[in-house]
């Protein structure tokens, strides 16, 4: 599969067909251990490549009053705008990561990093510097393995630490102690702070 091939049809027809084996349908543990020792509940929140989006309701269920979701399957989006009708905490965007612009205290990063073709990595690390306000947080789960083909694409603790020291600081990037249990001793949470 090449790059090209990831695009909105792809990532739509894969929600369409309930192809998304991925899903956990929980709030992924070390996300929820994460957002459960936030205190600001006013933080400006990005959730990329969000998916069905647990992380953001178990947000909203917790007080939080400023989350962003984006993604590009249009179906998907759709489910989630029913999913979270009118509430006025979150909102619902349709659109490429790449050209979405704002200013976040917080980007929350659960498989999205993984379901972008490698070659775009570089570009992610530029952009989520570009989005983060200074001393901005992006924290979350990396693979700490490699897969046949993808996605999901793997990767390595040295390898991300090369991606996102230029423009981040290394805050943790550490084994998961408490990951789904499917994924156990495959992934490392980062929590890496914009320079």
């Amino acid at each position: 599969m090449t790059s090209k091939d990831l695009n909105e049809q792809y990532w739509n027809s894969q929600y369409l067909s309930n192809a998304t084996g991925w899903d956990m349908k929980q709030v992924s543990p070390p996300l929820k251990a994460y957002i459960d020792q936030l205190t600001s509940k006013d933080l400006h929140i990005l959730i990329p490549g969000c998916g069905n989006s647990y992380e953001a309701a178990y947000l909203l269920e917790q007080g939080f009053t400023n989350i962003t979701v984006i993604d590009i399957a249009p179906a998907l989006v759709e489910s989630l705008q029913k999913k979270f009708g009118n509430n006025p905490n979150i909102r619902i965007l349709l659109g490429n990561f790449f050209e979405h612009e704002g200013a976040y205290d917080l980007v929350l990063e659960q498989t999205f990093f993984c379901a972008l073709n490698p070659t775009f990595r570089p570009a992610y690390a530029k952009k989520m510097h570009k989005l983060l306000k200074p001393n901005g947080k992006l924290a979350g789960v990396l693979f700490n393995r490699e897969f046949e083909g993808g996605p999901p694409f793997g990767g390595s603790k040295a390898e991300y630490r090369e991606i996102f020291v230029k423009g981040f600081h290394i805050k943790v990037l550490a084994p998961c102690y408490n990951s789904f249990i499917k994924r156990e001793g495959t992934e490392v949470f980062m929590i890496f702070i914009r320079k």
